[in-house]
């Protein structure tokens, strides 16, 4: 099983990226996935889920109205469309899954990770 994440880059505030995360050995469409970072000197942060149940996405507060998180069940690929970036924004992002449950904002169960990909936020 292997996750690749991509599309991270530099950015100004305000602006826009979408990150990709391809999944192979792995089929999307049957399992929740999701979305986190890591910002520099602070704890993991789960961003967004995605399943094909009931929640369908979820997401942290401080990216609600902003960031969507959608797939493509066909290309087994999981985005990530991050609009109005803030430098508080930047980290670097992963993509993980499965997530068999999330309690108090906090996704578990995640068995397979991508790489990540680093995004900056800054004039």
């Amino acid at each position: 099983v292997q996750l690749q994440a991509s599309g991270g880059g530099l950015v100004p505030p305000g602006g826009s990226l979408r990150l990709s995360c391809t999944l192979s050995g792995f089929t999307l469409a049957d399992h929740a996935v999701g979305w986190f970072r890591r910002a520099p000197g602070k704890e993991r942060e789960e961003v967004a889920y995605i399943s094909n149940s009931t929640p369908r996405t979820l997401y942290a507060d401080s990216v609600k109205g902003r960031f969507t998180a959608y797939g493509d069940n066909g290309e087994n690929t999981l985005y990530l469309q991050m609009n109005d970036l803030k430098p508080e924004d930047t980290a670097v992002y992963y993509c993980a899954a499965p997530i068999s449950a999330i309690v108090g904002g906090t996704y578990y169960g995640m068995k397979y990770w991508g790489k990540g990909t680093l995004v900056t936020v800054s004039s």
